[in-house]
């Protein structure tokens, strides 16, 4: 048996591109660990599940990753390494030492920078010009473990997270490909993962896409394209109906000095003034976020804005 024998936990782009850089590398997976798409979520990313099925790799997906059952299938697979790319849990360290040549993961962000959940999100939400993918050992604490490799990308103005995930998934496959010789040939470099330089984010809901038009114009933007679509949206209500705004641009619009922050209709557009008196032009704008639903148009925004 070889001893590039590998057990892979993934689940969405990153762990479909991933998963296939390994096979590419000539790694031998062994088992594939994904997750059941949940039907309650917008399922806009390719599937794991599907690209090891094309591979004849066996796959299961258990819910809880302290299953006994989880346990017995990565034993009976005997790895050499252990890879998670984007699964959604924490593995427990007892599972990660079954593999006799380390446990790893790819992490969507500069670590120690965005340790935790939807780090790009945060990135983008946090107004950062750059982040990356970071290959990393496991350990007990959530993106803790030394750094093997690492690629930056570039975050520009007028980025959604979506664009940005885009370019982390293709850093990712980047790492990954470089560093995978040298993980199999025993002498890839492992350089301390300093967490007191860093930052943890938690998960985020659709609630926390709540816009608040009074504080910045930029802190606003960037709320909007952290979480536009295919992500739940930043969002406003009207009498109870919530409008998300699905694209949106700043704006050197200039509002008389006494409007409050809000909406605004201008010039047959749509703007949200915000609490800097600076201005958001909003492009596209869904009723209850639903990409085939019918556009609001200025005329129909005027018509609700006095009910405000």
């Amino acid at each position: 048996m070889s001893e590039n024998r590998a057990v892979v936990f993934a689940y969405h782009n990153v762990g479909v591109r991933c998963l296939q850089v390994l096979l590419a590398r000539g790694v031998d997976v062994a088992l594939v660990v994904t997750h059941q798409d949940n039907p309650n979520e917008t399922i806009w990313f390719d599937s794991v599940a599907q690209v090891a099925a094309e591979h004849g790799i066996p796959v299961i997906t258990p819910e809880d990753p302290k299953d006994p059952a989880l346990f017995e299938a990565v034993c009976k697979a005997m790895p050499d390494f252990i890879f998670s790319f984007y699964y959604r849990h924490m593995l427990p360290v007892e599972l990660l030492g079954i593999a006799k040549r380390g446990a790893y993961n790819m992490h969507g962000s500069l670590l120690p920078k965005y340790r935790g959940r939807v780090p790009v999100n945060w990135a983008v939400l946090n107004g950062e010009t750059e982040t990356g993918a970071t290959l990393h050992e496991m350990a007990a604490k959530p993106d803790a473990g030394a750094i093997i490799g690492q690629a930056v990308v570039p975050i520009l103005p007028d980025d959604t997270a979506h664009q940005v995930f885009e370019k982390v998934t293709v850093a990712a496959e980047q790492v990954l490909w470089a560093m995978t010789p040298m993980l199999l040939n025993g002498n890839a470099p492992r350089i301390p993962n300093d967490l007191s330089q860093g930052s943890y984010y938690g998960g985020r809901k659709p609630e926390d896409g709540r816009i608040d038009w009074k504080q910045s114009a930029q802190q606003v933007y960037n709320l909007i394209r952290a979480v536009a679509p295919p992500y739940p949206g930043a969002f406003f209500e009207i009498n109870s109906t919530r409008f998300v705004v699905a694209d949106a641009r700043r704006s050197k619009k200039i509002f008389p000095a006494n409007f409050e922050p809000g909406l605004q209709v201008a010039d047959n557009c749509i703007y949200g003034l915000c609490g800097d008196s600076q201005s958001i032009l909003i492009k596209r704008l869904l009723r209850n976020g639903q990409e085939n639903s019918q556009e609001i148009t200025p005329s129909e925004l005027t018509a609700l804005l006095p009910t405000l």
